[in-house]
């Protein structure tokens, strides 16, 4: 028995530095394009993770289709290690209430939640109002005179988005992108009026916060009035983290888990995060996978009820 512990221990430490000793770069998917949050929180990562772990990272963006394309890739990636992928809640919680697709929950190896931002209401350039009162005041003025946008059909923003103009008792025009960067782009531009998304967008655009979906005002927003405060208790975030391809090697995994520990606890994590008004949140891979099947469910039932759910 005890020769038998010894060769399986021997052949673990045998594994582990195999991968330990890989320097091959690894590829961090970001299945947004570039410019919006997940994109920016995965960048703002990136340095301090390639500190901690000693190899190189690299960001890719693959965009499309409310961040299921991106997710597919990582999904369907070889489980070496040399492939992982930053991705938000909603394209592994809410995307497959919405619609078919190859992967699940199950497809993946849920690495670290890396942040946890609550989603802010935005107005476009040019806007017809000024807060949230003028924005209700507008929708009622005429059959879609209100035009929204989202990073994707069925995204978290288009979600809160959906639920809140449901609670006012009005309707909107929406105009899906294919991620928050180029809906920024058409907010500035003024094709857009108004769009929900995590703070670092407008804290980087400029543009005007309306409100936020939080229990509480934000520390660093303490002038933004919560959803609550103006009449509709709704709460959203947007949650992210790294994952990998199901089947994994554990040494590659838990190596990954260990670097992603340091890389979010590191000042220049922090300091890149609180110039994005974003929140920095570790979890282990079990807790984080734990978390997002929770709001699968939730997401499951909220989808039902607002008649988007296939």
């Amino acid at each position: 028995m005890k020769t038998r512990i010894a060769l399986a221990f021997g052949l673990l430490l045998a594994a582990t530095g195999a991968w330990a000793q890989d320097t091959r770069p690894i590829q961090m998917i970001v299945p947004y394009p570039p410019g919006g949050n997940t994109d920016l929180m995965a960048r703002a990562l990136q340095a301090e993770l390639t500190q901690a772990l000693g190899q190189t990272v690299v960001v890719v963006n693959r965009g499309g289709a409310a961040g299921t394309i991106g997710d597919a890739a990582i999904a369907r990636a070889t489980p070496d290690g040399s492939t992982i992928g930053m991705s938000p809640n909603n394209p592994l919680t809410a995307q497959p209430h919405l619609q078919s697709l190859s992967y699940s929950l199950d497809s993946f190896r849920f690495l670290c939640l890396v942040y946890d931002n609550p989603q802010v209401l935005v107005a476009g350039r040019g806007a017809p109002f000024r807060d949230f009162a003028g924005m209700i005041a507008h929708a009622r003025s005429g059959k879609e005179a209100l035009v929204y946008g989202s990073p994707g059909q069925g995204s978290t923003q288009h979600i809160l988005m959906a639920a809140l103009l449901k609670a006012a008792g009005v309707d909107g025009l929406h105009v899906p992108f294919t991620g928050a960067g180029p809906m920024a782009t058409a907010a500035l531009g003024g094709q857009i009026q108004v769009f929900v998304e995590s703070p670092s967008i407008p804290t980087n655009t400029g543009l005007p916060m309306l409100a936020v979906f939080g229990r509480e005002r934000m520390e660093a927003l303490p002038q933004v009035p919560t959803v609550a405060e103006l009449g509709h208790p709704i709460e959203g975030s947007s949650a992210g983290g790294l994952v990998g391809p199901a089947g994994m090697p554990e040494a590659a995994a838990a190596a990954i888990e260990r670097a992603c520990a340091t890389a979010v606890a590191s000042p220049g994590f922090r300091q890149a995060a609180e110039r994005l008004n974003a929140v920095p949140r570790y979890l282990p891979g079990t807790a984080f996978r734990d978390r997002f099947a929770a709001e699968s469910e939730m997401n499951r039932t909220v989808l039902k009820e607002l008649g988007l759910a296939q």
